[in-house]
């Protein structure tokens, strides 16, 4: 584990994992450590993996304000440990909620980024539905033994006003969340209460509200390109919303990986890490924008 001094003096903490060129890999959760992402289904071997905690969430520090954990906020995170890496551009990958954040610092900091890569994003920071024809998605599963008490476990969540009432049916609905529920998945879903910091959580939306036509307009300039990646299961987000998020970027492969959850790394690792490096590989083959260090 390595840590850095932020923006703010917050000290955060990252790993490394894997050879090849670096990925700088955000965490969802919202406020989950970084180790729930595992080796991404085998891609540390082709990439160098970073690994940051989220403030306030691992092994990083809990800040003194909270609502710097806003999504738009930790943006400057990003931005900060993009500097202590001494890379000039680099390649991101965002999963989740951290896909939300991953969005943002694109449009923050497009000159910066050499490629982006989206796994099962929120789209909630730019003002989009997550969730278009989830209901379709839950009926499909319907022969699953664990179904019944998941869909009720989910309509819990849905009404619960917060993460911690939430958190009592989350074992219960993770189920719908994986594209197989085996014994890789539970343990998977298991490990969240101790990953997940539910401080962070509960400030990452937080009086976040997205000026979607100023995201938008950045988002639709992007130069880079971009992967978004969905799991043909997924519930948050469906593969109906990844489609529609797509026309937010003008050079966008979209993936929808069949038989996949909310974790396609988990759900087949090999078909996660040959889409992802495909993408990756030929974004370094037709382009000079390779991840190059710069002075710190």
């Amino acid at each position: 584990m390595e840590f850095f001094a932020s923006y703010d003096g917050t000290t955060l903490a990252f790993r490394t994992l894997g050879a090849g060129p670096p990925l700088l890999c955000l965490p969802g959760g919202p406020g989950r450590a970084a180790d729930y992402l595992g080796d991404l289904g085998g891609l540390s071997a082709h990439r160098t993996l970073i690994l940051p905690d989220t403030r306030g969430t691992g092994a990083s520090a809990m800040p003194a304000d909270l609502a710097t954990c806003r999504v738009d906020r930790l943006v400057a995170d990003v931005e900060a440990l993009r500097r202590h890496l001494g890379l000039e551009r680099l390649d991101l990958l965002g999963h989740s909620a951290g896909g939300s954040l991953a969005m943002l610092y694109a449009a923050a900091h497009p000159d910066r980024l050499a490629g982006l890569t989206l796994v099962t994003p929120s789209f909630a920071a730019v003002g989009l539905p997550s969730d278009t024809g989830v209901a379709e998605v839950i009926a499909a599963r319907a022969a699953e033994p664990w179904h019944a008490d998941a869909v009720v476990a989910h309509r819990r969540m849905r009404t619960a006003r917060t993460f911690a009432e939430a958190a009592r049916y989350r074992f219960a609905f993770e189920p719908l969340m994986y594209g197989r529920w085996d014994d890789a998945a539970r343990a998977h879903a298991a490990a969240d209460p101790a990953q997940r910091s539910l401080p962070v959580s509960e400030h990452y939306y937080r009086d976040y509200v997205p000026d979607t036509e100023d995201l938008r307009g950045r988002l639709g300039a992007l130069r880079c390109p971009v992967l978004l990646l969905a799991g043909e299961l997924d519930l948050w987000p469906t593969a109906r919303s990844a489609a529609d998020a797509a026309s937010l970027f003008p050079r966008v492969t979209l993936a929808v990986q069949p038989g996949a959850g909310h974790y396609p790394w988990l759900d087949d690792p090999g078909a996660f890490a040959a889409t992802v490096e495909a993408f990756l590989a030929g974004r370094r083959a037709g382009s000079d924008a390779a991840p190059t260090p710069s002075p710190r």
